[in-house]
């Protein structure tokens, strides 16, 4: 059956990113005139068993290199900060490690963390590729034998590992050696009526989805099982977010970096 014909507003953008870091994107969309709204479709939660998190604090002093996957992995690892170390500024001072960012949300919580900037390595703001493989592009000469990175990043509900283990093949590959540590949980939202009218809205193409996360999108069809997303428009920050959203039968998926001017570029190009 085809699918049906609809106006769709450019101004009108569902941010699904977790609720504590939509509010940026939000605000940044609205400047330039566009009526951005948050349905978050990943809810982030501390870690069950945060003794993991306390000990890497305990040995901090033997990575010359942290990677963070996200802005929360940094916010729940330095929020164990003060609790697990028993002198934490001598300790801080003591080692000195890289702190490894994939992008610029990531860079900014490192910053708020009191970390400073000439201490971390991220993909150029001009590359307009944020993820692990433009970071291994920055930081590849750090990693020989023996070195010793901390990979700090999300778990499911249970609190197991999820995400890629790219770069951390990556630095195995080159002789180091890398340790992963669970900061915080990656969970499905719970949708209520509010919710499920505002993704209704985004299943027709009446307004556009900003999707950054792949499993973002794997939360949203599963919670709307039945639905059609052949009308769906979706602007993805990344090209497996785009495969995904392609591989979910969304109808109109476009490409475009997590940079303010190149998201509102994207949206507007749906007039």
């Amino acid at each position: 059956m085809p699918h049906r014909q609809v106006t769709v507003n450019p101004r009108r953008v569902i941010v699904t990113r977790p609720a504590r870091e939509a509010q940026a994107w939000i605000d940044q969309l609205r400047r330039a005139g566009l009526d951005a709204v948050a349905l978050p479709l990943l809810a982030i939660e501390p870690a069950l068993d945060v003794a993991p998190l306390d000990a890497a604090w305990q040995r901090l002093q033997h990575y010359a290199a942290l990677m963070f996957v996200s802005a929360a992995a940094v916010d729940h690892f330095f929020a164990r900060q003060r609790r697990a170390v028993t002198d934490a500024a001598s300790t801080t001072a003591s080692a000195s490690p890289r702190y490894w960012a994939t992008g610029p949300g990531t860079t900014r919580a490192l910053q708020r963390a009191g970390i400073h900037l000439a201490d971390i390595d991220t993909p150029a703001a001009d590359n307009g590729r944020f993820d692990s493989e433009a970071l291994w592009e920055r930081v590849s000469a750090q990693v020989r034998p023996g070195v010793r990175v901390l990979i700090v990043r999300g778990g499911d509900a249970a609190g197991r590992p999820t995400g890629r283990d790219w770069l951390a093949d990556e630095v195995a590959a080159a002789g180091g050696q890398r340790d992963t540590v669970v900061a915080y949980r990656r969970l499905a939202p719970a949708f209520g009526a509010a919710e499920m009218r505002l993704a209704a809205e985004g299943a027709a193409g009446e307004a556009i989805w900003l999707f950054s996360s792949s499993e973002a999108v794997a939360h949203l069809v599963r919670a709307m099982p039945s639905t059609d997303w052949g009308n769906a428009r979706v602007v993805a920050t990344h090209p497996r977010i785009a495969e995904a959203a392609t591989g979910a039968g969304f109808g109109d998926v476009r490409l475009a970096p997590p940079l303010p001017a190149a998201l509102v570029a994207s949206i507007e190009s749906f007039a």
